[in-house]
């Protein structure tokens, strides 16, 4: 099977699996993204996440987590629910965390697409990432196509707006490659912003220590007396 061939195979594998869209980026090191990643670690904007601080390289070149990696294929899976969730007067919890944990169902899903690969290929030198290793999630799916990055510092996809996970394989296979997205379409709009009742946002950067989402999920230590008040019921996530 020829190179296009098999990007078109591993593009609609990935729909059949039930991702809602899948680029394919060729593996590089992510200059600018160090270079904007040291900056905010530098702030301390990280908080206690001392995790981020280690594996650095790993985080901007690929091919130190992947022996001889030619591409990064990227899905995204939308968690968006079809039904209203319950409501609770008394606590809100992110969409993301209602079901089964993320991690098994799209790693499952990934080990799927990769072994639909390796019937086309033979044995590849491939991992599966699920927000579980140092890759730069949002940096590699922007490469993609997927999506561009707002002044929330999510990924948004046009289509499906932010409610989704990020998933890729690392792969040795030299594949087609989709043009990175390199605009911004947020505009003059400040909604995200001017909603976080934290004001954890500025335009394309988020303040960790000061994020609903860090301080019911990743902070061990007690509510910071200054954001008591204004979590809005949430005890777990902030959509």
């Amino acid at each position: 099977m020829n190179k296009s061939l098999l990007t078109g195979f591993i593009k609609a594998e990935a729909l059949r699996n039930n991702f809602s869209a899948c680029g394919i980026s060729r593996t590089q090191h992510l200059s600018d993204e160090k270079l904007k990643m040291e900056a905010w670690l530098a702030k301390g904007m990280h908080g206690n996440m001392h995790y981020l601080e280690k594996n650095k390289e790993k985080r901007y070149d690929p091919s130190k987590l992947v022996d001889n990696a030619r591409s990064v294929i990227t899905v995204l899976y939308n968690y968006y629910p079809n039904e209203k969730l319950p409501e609770n007067d008394n606590y809100k919890l992110s969409k993301y965390a209602y079901g089964k944990d993320y991690h098994y169902i799209i790693k499952e899903k990934l080990r799927a697409l990769l072994a639909a690969v390796e019937e086309k290929t033979g044995r590849r030198t491939a991992r599966i990432f699920v927000d579980s290793a140092p890759v730069l999630d949002r940096a590699w799916a922007r490469q993609s196509g997927l999506g561009f990055i707002g002044k929330n510092t999510m990924l948004i996809n046009n289509k499906m707006g932010s409610f989704f996970f990020i998933g890729h394989i690392i792969i040795d296979l030299e594949l087609d490659y989709d043009n990175p997205e390199t605009g911004n379409y947020c505009g003059t709009c400040t909604l995200c912003i001017d909603a976080c009742p934290t004001q954890a946002l500025q335009p394309f950067q988020l303040d960790a220590r000061k994020c609903i989402s860090y301080i019911t999920i990743e902070n061990r230590d007690k509510i910071p007396e200054d954001f008591r008040g204004k979590m809005n019921n949430w005890i777990f996530g902030c959509d």
